[in-house]
């Protein structure tokens, strides 16, 4: 544990890379849930964290741009239930 900057001004990026990875994996991981349930709120949920994954630089950026497009398809399968049975919310 390095409790001061170095000498030549370098910090370490591994904490937020840590946080970015998290997030991409939560984001895939509430994108893939919001299929079923909850996609109103599951799915911009997981788009905002692909999104600041991505920014922040992840390294797994695969599961991220999954979280990201899982958390769309929500939108759209909420979408798509909501005009089939004429209300806001749906029920298989």
């Amino acid at each position: 544990m390095q409790l001061t900057a170095p000498a030549d001004g370098r910090t370490d990026t591994r904490p937020r890379t840590r946080d970015a990875d998290g997030m991409a994996v939560a984001s895939f991981i509430l994108g893939l849930l919001g299929l079923l349930v909850l996609n109103l709120f599951l799915g911009p949920v997981a788009i905002v964290l692909a999104a600041v994954s991505l920014w922040r630089g992840t390294t797994r950026r695969g599961r991220a741009y999954l979280g990201l497009a899982l958390g769309v398809a929500d939108l759209a399968v909420l979408i798509a239930a909501m005009q089939i049975s004429g209300t806001v919310s749906w029920s298989l």
